[in-house]
């Protein structure tokens, strides 16, 4: 099957992007390079191409029931604007895909991951109940994510939207570069910022606005590979990674979003009889000793023998060291119990840390 271009395609080629096939996408992995564009987002303001993510409406009176069913968060708590991260479950609790809900005045938008992006859809349509509607929308929509402390300034030049007054993870709807999109307070860096949703025609004037805008910032494009280490640096769980068919919510460390309470859903008998049980591992951060670099798959061992295995791993720009996350035993999940990192044939020693790695400092 042939992969797909963004609308944004032509930009990151002329850009001199290296551009790699990405769950069905030729998507840009850096322009300069990953530590340079990790450190423009820590620093000032950096701007991704993430439209190749899945957008998903569903209406109709029985939206939000249905929508209840198949995730595990409430999707009754949510406000007219407001987002919800959540995930959906396969019935032995395994996770379908980490998920953004948004509740938009007459109707909900759910972004999807891209790689799980055909699995989603046919899920939903699978469990679909009368007076619910769904449609993937993915191809006419440009998805950019403005992350950084100054993201805010750079984009108040471009709309009379009052920025400052989007909370985190609320949205508003609204003009920006003379496009009318939804302005999202949202993103996946553990920095402020927003993504913005609009129609795949603008996607080069809404580009090129922005970067205008923040060139009084040295705003910069990012690619995926940045994109991935600043959310490890903040442990955000990566689909295919850290979460997957046969990891569930609870030990993932998703507790905060699994509402057992609510009524009934999908897997949610399953994850009452885990959490009534007593975890028998869980998701932790673990930092390494020296210059060794931790990377996904390299075994976690005890006294020698193997206990897990590393899910994310790499050497955190921010804070120049080895960092990971990956299951272990609840006996080794508490802050301070130490292991071994099998790295090049060596028991490199490791010890869990508090998570996030990275904290902002403003």
């Amino acid at each position: 099957m042939e992969n797909k271009k963004t609308g944004l395609y032509d930009v990151h080629a002329n850009l001199n992007a290296k551009i790699v096939p990405f769950a069905g996408y030729l998507m840009p992995i850096q322009y300069s390079s990953i530590i340079s564009e990790h450190k423009r987002v820590r620093s000032t303001v950096g701007v991704f191409d993430v439209s190749h993510m899945g957008e998903f409406m569903v209406s109709g009176p029985n939206a939000l029931e249905f929508l209840n069913k198949v995730t595990i968060n409430n999707v009754a708590k949510l406000e007219v604007n407001q987002v919800q991260y959540s995930a959906m479950c396969y019935p032995d609790g395994g996770i379908v895909d980490d998920l953004l809900v948004y509740r938009k005045a007459d109707h909900f938008m759910i972004v999807v991951n891209a790689s799980n992006l055909e699995k989603d859809f046919n899920w939903m349509q699978e469990n679909l109940i009368d007076g619910a509607t769904l449609e993937n929308v993915s191809d006419e929509i440009t998805l950019l994510a403005i992350q950084g402390r100054n993201a805010i300034e750079t984009l108040q030049k471009l709309t009379k939207v009052d920025l400052s007054s989007i909370k985190y993870y609320w949205f508003a709807e609204g003009e920006l570069a003379g496009v009318q999109m939804g302005i999202y307070r949202t993103g996946y860096t553990g920095e402020d910022g927003f993504e913005i949703g609009f129609p795949v025609q603008h996607s080069e004037k809404v580009w090129n606005a922005v970067f205008d805008a923040g060139a009084e910032f040295d705003i910069e494009p990012v690619g995926l590979g940045a994109r991935d280490s600043l959310r490890l640096e903040m442990k955000y769980c990566l689909y295919g990674n850290d979460i997957d068919q046969t990891t569930h919510p609870l030990e993932a460390g998703l507790g905060w979003i699994t509402k057992l309470k609510k009524g009934d859903f999908i897997a949610r008998d399953v994850l009452l009889k885990a959490k009534e049980e007593g975890l028998k591992r869980k998701l932790i951060g673990f930092e390494v000793e020296g210059k060794a670099i931790p990377r996904h798959g390299y075994d976690i061992t005890k006294d020698g023998q193997k206990v897990g295995h590393v899910t994310s791993g790499m050497f955190s720009p921010s804070l120049s060291k080895g960092i990971g996350m990956g299951y272990v035993p609840v006996d080794l999940a508490a802050i301070d119990s130490t292991f071994d990192v099998s790295i090049r044939n060596q028991a490199v020693p490791a010890k869990v840390v508090e998570t996030p790695f990275y904290k902002r400092p403003y």
